[in-house]
């Protein structure tokens, strides 16, 4: 049981880094589109790194009791799966139109892009609450097995988190000016991986396959690329130059690419 509890209390350190990167929306100036727009484009290259040369080749990895042919069919149908669910839960997450209105004493900043803003902001909470499910399973299972491997796993994982929380934490401010909520915000998504920790545990733990596991990363990839180009990138073009939204991209790819080669 002590190991258990250990095992959990380092998913649960590891999901909570995701705080530290909302804690940097304290940075953020007041309103500034030129900081929104490279934050949002590289929320999109943080996403999209990490669909591309993390979540789906890991996924591939874990189907190796699969032959070659199946992998791509399953490769197919779980990557669009996730496209496709993603864009039928966008349907009914609430557009502008229907959040409340919020008061902004800024000219420049209009009701519309706040409303705009605060249905990405938690769009970006809820695709990385279930992209960091799989993680905190991840996590918990290698400290489980091995406390060594559990905390290189879970620097690792802190580390990533970190940008995640800018993610979600950017869209939240510039909607509502509460750095507060936005850290809020950042820190809820993050509590998803010890929560993804007790459902691997309670219900999963004698079911779980490497199978199974490398379908649902590789949706989530999926998940990841469709918010990014449909949400991120359209946002980012809005509040600012093309420029400006492209050094974001590039700038979140390059340190995605970073933090994977060191941790």
């Amino acid at each position: 049981m002590s190991q258990v509890l250990f095992a959990f209390l380092l998913t649960l350190l590891a999901g909570l880094a995701t705080g530290i990167g909302g804690a940097i929306s304290f940075l953020a100036p007041r309103f500034d589109k030129k900081f929104l727009s490279v934050s949002l484009g590289f929320s999109a290259g943080v996403m999209i790194y990490i669909s591309f040369f993390e979540l789906v080749p890991n996924g591939l990895e874990l189907l190796h009791n699969v032959d070659e042919q199946r992998q791509r069919w399953i490769y197919l149908w779980a990557f669009f799966g996730g496209i496709l669910l993603t864009y039928g839960l966008d349907l009914f997450i609430p557009h502008e139109n229907n959040l409340k209105n919020i008061q902004i004493k800024y000219k420049k900043h209009s009701c519309y892009s706040s409303k705009k803003l605060l249905r990405l902001g938690i769009v970006m909470a809820f695709v990385l609450a279930l992209h960091n499910i799989p993680e905190g399973m991840a996590t918990f299972f290698s400290a489980l097995e091995k406390p060594k491997i559990g905390y290189v796993v879970a620097i690792a994982i802190a580390f990533h988190n970190i940008p995640e929380g800018i993610i979600v934490a950017i869209p939240v401010y510039y909607a509502t000016l509460s750095r507060k909520k936005a850290f809020v915000y950042s820190v809820l998504s993050g509590l998803t991986e010890p929560l993804g920790a007790l459902i691997g545990y309670i219900f999963l733990s004698s079911y779980l396959s490497d199978t199974l596991v490398g379908i649902i990363l590789i949706g989530i990839g999926g998940i990841m690329i469709y918010i990014s180009l449909s949400e991120l990138l359209p946002t980012a073009y809005m509040y600012g130059k093309h420029r400006f939204s492209v050094l974001g991209l590039l700038s979140g790819m390059f340190l995605m690419a970073i933090s994977l080669i060191i941790f």
